[in-house]
């Protein structure tokens, strides 16, 4: 592989200047979930894209607008970046050491929400197109991003939006929005995600919450309808209960296998970092708790609400109840097929009355561990981290990739600069400097050896 020292010069030369611009982009809030700065943070993006001479626009979908951006290269060949705008919302407040949208830079970390997932993403790619842009005066092959605005609440509109615009989103292969280095500092390929449904169960009772006295005794309770609901769908052996839920499904190759045992051991540094004491059914170490992580279908319980829960006591019968649950679906699991399952399945319990909100989901997707675009980015990746990338066939994760895979057609590599304590989604989300550099170092390199 080709050095390229110059560049390796402006990066760090110029490195402050792009952390600036990364934490002018955290700043402005863009809260999915609340409609919080959305297109005020759209805006910002397609300025930060016109300003490396990228044609851009704002394209409309049923919610937040996509921000396109396209600019032609020396070679005909089209690299796609896709990214998202969208944060998670930063409560709870009283757990961040300093305010979300207040970037804060301390012990070579920068702080904020989105800082990592994903708005140090975009900035960083950008970064790396203005070196190359510095050193060579044009960018080597044509690069395309879409930008979207909706992946933390399910990318909903996105399928349609690929699925509309083929032809503007034609590519060679795709670098996805995440990506970073575990825990023993080893870069990280994933090569796809699994799918999700994610639902909202709800049930009501009554029109208005009672005293408990009252109705105690003679009155269905909302909480308890909707618990003996949740109790149908999982066993205390973690087995999911609708019936035909794991009847699709494709299980782990020998391939997967081999190198999910090439992995480093997780056991411990979950334990240690999350708190936890034991991992359920009986995994301890070794291959087959990889393998459980991420080629194994789930139900999660991620809320439940319903009644009193403040201070004190209040003796009431709650009206409603509701609960956020979200399948993890691995490959040839479909949303739609979940969703008709889970209600075929309510029903023949006895809770027709439960009702079912789709929030949102996609199916899994993956690519091939021998695609010629992956050798490229695992080759690139070598020479900036110094050390071979471990390649994990399928994230635990979900994101919107299938329509990149199965309607574009493209070959989708990771790439980042997340670390097991980047917090995502969580309190005092950061990024360490000394990734964000190798990202973009790593960008740029590989932009350079795609155009060839």
């Amino acid at each position: 592989m080709v050095a390229y020292p110059d560049l390796d010069s402006y990066l760090e030369d110029n490195l402050d200047q792009s952390i600036y611009e990364l934490s002018r982009l955290v700043a402005q809030p863009s809260v999915g979930a609340q409609n919080l700065g959305m297109l005020e943070c759209a805006e910002l993006t397609a300025e930060l894209m016109r300003k490396r001479g990228f044609e851009t626009r704002l394209m409309p979908t049923g919610g937040a607008p996509v921000v396109f951006s396209e600019r032609k290269g020396s070679k005909n060949k089209t690299l796609l970046f896709y990214c998202h705008y969208d944060v998670q919302p930063a409560e709870p407040f009283d757990l961040l050491e300093t305010p979300p949208f207040e970037p804060s830079l301390r012990d070579g970390k920068l702080f904020g929400r989105g800082v990592s997932d994903d708005k140090g993403h975009i900035t960083s790619r950008l970064f790396a197109i203005d070196a190359l842009l510095d050193q060579f005066g044009e960018l080597p092959c044509n690069i395309k991003f879409i930008i979207e605005g909706e992946e933390e609440t399910g990318s909903i509109h996105l399928p349609d939006f690929v699925r509309k615009n083929k032809e503007l989103l034609a590519a060679d292969a795709c670098i996805w929005e995440f990506g970073g280095v575990d825990h023993e500092e080893t870069p990280l390929q994933y090569l796809g995600l699994r799918g999700i449904c994610y639902v909202e169960l709800s049930v009501t009772t009554a029109q208005i919450d009672v005293h408990s006295g009252l109705g105690g005794s003679i009155f269905p309770n909302s909480a308890w309808r909707l618990v003996w609901a949740l109790n149908t769908l999982k066993d205390q052996n973690e087995r999911i209960l609708i019936p035909g839920h794991y009847d699709n499904i494709v299980p782990p190759t020998e391939r997967d296998r081999q190198l999910m045992q090439l992995l480093p051991e997780t056991s411990t540094e979950y334990k240690n970092r999350y708190g936890i004491k034991y991992f359920i059914n009986g995994l301890t170490d070794g291959v087959d708790l990889r393998i459980a992580e991420v080629f194994q279908p789930t139900c999660t319980i991620c809320g439940l609400t319903s009644g009193y829960q403040g201070p004190g006591s209040k003796t009431v019968l709650p009206a409603k109840a509701s609960a956020k649950v979200n399948f993890r679906l691995i490959p040839n699991q479909t949303p739609e097929q979940i969703l008709k399952q889970l209600r075929t399945h309510l029903d023949n319990e006895g809770f027709q009355d439960v009702e079912i909100n789709f929030l949102g989901g996609g199916p899994a997707a993956r690519t091939d561990p021998d695609d010629p675009f992956i050798k490229m980015v695992l080759d690139t990746a070598r020479q900036v981290y110094g050390v071979e990338m471990k390649i994990i066939p399928l994230s635990g994760g979900s994101g919107p990739n299938y329509p990149f895979v199965h309607d574009l057609g493209l070959p989708v590599a990771t790439a980042g600069m997340g670390y097991p304590d980047t917090r995502g989604h969580a309190p005092n989300e950061n990024i360490r400097i000394d990734l964000y550099l190798k990202h973009a170092r790593h960008m740029a390199y590989l932009i350079k050896a795609f155009a060839y």
